[in-house]
């Protein structure tokens, strides 16, 4: 399927670039980032690529200086001299996977994870509760290797998400060992370097956003709008050669084929000024199979959407026209708000399509032809047949 090795799926920025994959740098964001404050959270929709940039930055606060070699970064972080590529120690959560729905299954992700901590740099093992036990691995990870800690959570609210409506009552409980786990990053500030949270959702009644009053939602920052997604510099002039195959198999020309990636996967926008973006992962099945086809929606069941539009008294045409919005419904989410627009804003489903400073509105619609195509053929059917079914 093509000469090049397309990671079509792939999270793992060590195995992209020892294993010769394409790859787009994205690494400027990871110098803006780290040199700048030091507590981060970016939401952005599912298969968007915030996981391979959360594994981007673990191999760069690793110091693994050669897996960026040709990259953006590469260059700036060698001016630093004698304190280019530190090796700072890593607690990476990586909480994607996981059995959220069981009694226990975030402790027990937790814990596997500091587990692997302490075997990793050789920490003593103290037989606390998990919170007390992450603080300790903060102080003595400072005090092994006289550095600051970079704790990394990537998609944070995924058991949050996966219980909501399935199991309400162990969602709560999700939410209260948050409330007491990362809340150690406050009291253990002076002990770390770094802290960047991913998630599709923030949710408002989570404490990690009102305890850690230092972490900077950069979620629609402009700075940032380019962090995650391809934009159309990147498309032509990274993947010239799959654009051309594309165009071969579908019998058009180059330029139509740039035209129809467009309407298909293109206009996602996540700040007032940001340029549009292409949805990764679409883009690298399109190529990858090289044909044009709703990969995205096909990549997952909204099931958290169908809850929610279940619930919702705002009639489906309504947001197939178009909404307006205020940023804090765009950047906030609580559970008990019917209001379907905030979640179909984070999850992908709808975009920034303009802003009016006056009244400080964002316009949002579907982003292209494959959201739109599949919001109106699987979506809108499913929630019309389950409001039918139980007489709404």
């Amino acid at each position: 399927m093509g000469t090049r090795k397309l990671p079509v799926g792939m999270q793992d920025f060590n195995d992209i670039r020892t294993k010769d994959y394409l790859y787009v740098d994205k690494t400027q964001y990871v110098w803006k980032l780290a040199s700048g404050s030091k507590s981060f959270f970016l939401s952005r929709p599912r298969r968007f690529g915030k996981s391979l940039f959360t594994s981007t930055l673990e191999c760069y606060f690793s110091g693994k200086k050669d897996l960026f070699r040709g990259l953006y970064i590469y260059d700036k972080e060698n001016e630093r001299g004698d304190e280019a590529w530190t090796e700072y120690p890593i607690i990476p959560f990586y909480l994607s996977a996981g059995k959220y729905k069981s009694q226990g299954g975030l402790e027990d992700r937790l814990s596997r994870t500091l587990d692997t901590v302490e075997q990793k740099y050789g920490l003593t093992h103290m037989d606390y509760d998990l919170v007390n036990r992450f603080a300790d691995i903060i102080e003595q990870l400072y005090d092994k290797t006289g550095l600051q800690v970079v704790v990394l959570v990537d998609e944070y609210d995924k058991p949050l998400l996966e219980t909501m409506y399935s199991n309400p009552e162990q969602e709560e409980k999700n939410r209260d060992l948050y409330k007491e786990f990362f809340s150690v990053l406050k009291d253990e500030d002076r002990y770390l370097r770094f802290v960047f949270f991913t998630g599709i959702t923030k949710f408002t009644k989570v404490s990690i956003f009102s305890d850690l009053n230092q972490l900077t939602d950069i979620s629609l920052a402009n700075d940032y709008a380019g962090i995650c997604g391809i934009t159309q510099e990147e498309l032509e002039s990274n993947f010239k050669p799959e654009i051309t195959a594309l165009a071969d198999e579908e019998e058009i020309s180059y330029n139509e084929c740039l035209a129809e990636l467009k309407k298909m996967y293109d206009g996602y926008h996540f700040s007032k000024k940001g340029e549009g973006m292409y949805n990764p992962y679409s883009l690298l099945k399109a190529f990858d199979l090289r044909e044009f086809g709703n990969y995205w929606f096909g990549s997952a069941t909204p099931e958290i959407l169908i809850k929610k539009l279940q619930n919702s008294e705002i009639p489906l045409s309504r947001i197939g026209e178009g909404v307006d919005a205020t940023k804090d419904e765009m950047e906030d989410y609580t559970v008990e708000n019917d209001n379907p627009i905030p979640l179909f804003y984070q999850t992908g489903y709808l975009t920034i399509c303009g802003y009016d400073k006056e009244f400080g509105l964002y316009s949002l619609c579907f982003p292209n032809d494959e959201v739109r195509y599949g919001f109106l053929n699987s979506l809108v059917p499913y929630v019309l047949g389950s409001r039918n079914s139980t007489g709404r």
